[in-house]
């Protein structure tokens, strides 16, 4: 009986251990290229491919879950997911209530799409969505900002005169403008704000940030990082990569 039970014990333990290594990826799914849900409701785009070899590399199995951008960081801290991958820049105001791992993007331009090139930012609201770097920016600079739930709801308050322009990732623009045949421009204005693009993690999960930090910066040291920033699905070609800034320390 005492066998028994050490056996049934054991079995038990291996199960904990088993599932304490399946780490839960939290993303928003409404931000492309970086993520967005696809026609099979799966997790899509840049940071899913991103999220699955890092998870390849830490030696973890890792499920997909996703959130509205206002609460994904209380949901982090609530404990409905392990790690943010979601487009979120390192800012130090954020640095207070979660731990970065080492930037997986450089920090890259934001840009203003409008109606027209000639778009005065200080003639009314500028969109934004909330809780964003933008959103901070444009308030912080002399411009009247509107915040909205969605990226999507951003660019409508533009298209529909809520707002004169939007501000908000390039990467994220640059396709709206090309395929709006000319109703939508980028402004030749654009910002830098912040420092790049990281995942997040409760302060407490230390070691599990620390394995990621690992893989991010194992796929900087052999190029795989780059070459996947750059793929023409992704941000194409004339995006800002590592280069031999990623490989030092290797």
């Amino acid at each position: 009986m005492k066998k028994l039970l050490l056996a049934t014990a054991l079995v038990a333990l291996g199960a904990g251990m088993a599932a304490a290594q399946t780490v839960r990826l939290g993303t928003e799914g409404a931000y492309p290229p970086y993520n967005f849900v696809n026609d099979k409701g799966e997790v899509a785009g840049f940071e899913r491919e991103l999220g699955d070899e890092l998870c390849k590399r830490a030696g973890l199995t890792c499920t997909w879950v996703t959130n509205e951008w206002d609460s994904i960081i209380p949901n982090l801290q609530s404990g409905n997911y392990d790690v943010i991958i979601a487009g979120m820049s390192i800012t130090p105001e954020r640095g207070e209530v979660v731990d970065f791992s080492q930037p997986y993007i450089p920090p890259a331009s934001s840009a203003y799409l409008a109606l027209s090139k000639d778009a005065d930012l200080k003639s009314g609201p500028v969109a934004a969505q909330t809780s964003t770097i933008q959103a901070a920016f444009v308030a912080e600079n002399g411009m009247t900002v509107v915040e909205y739930a969605t990226p999507e709801e951003t660019v409508a308050a533009v298209k529909n005169g809520e707002a004169v322009a939007v501000l908000a990732d390039k990467d994220y623009l640059k396709p709206i403008a090309d395929e709006s045949g000319g109703a939508l421009v980028l402004l030749d204005r654009e910002e830098v704000i912040g420092g790049g693009v990281g995942m997040a993690f409760r302060k407490s999960d230390t070691e599990l940030r620390g394995k990621f930090d690992a893989a991010i910066k194992s796929m900087k040291c052999d190029g795989t990082l780059d070459a996947m920033i750059v793929k023409p699905e992704y941000f194409g070609p004339e995006t800002k990569v590592w280069g031999e800034e990623g490989k030092q320390g290797c």
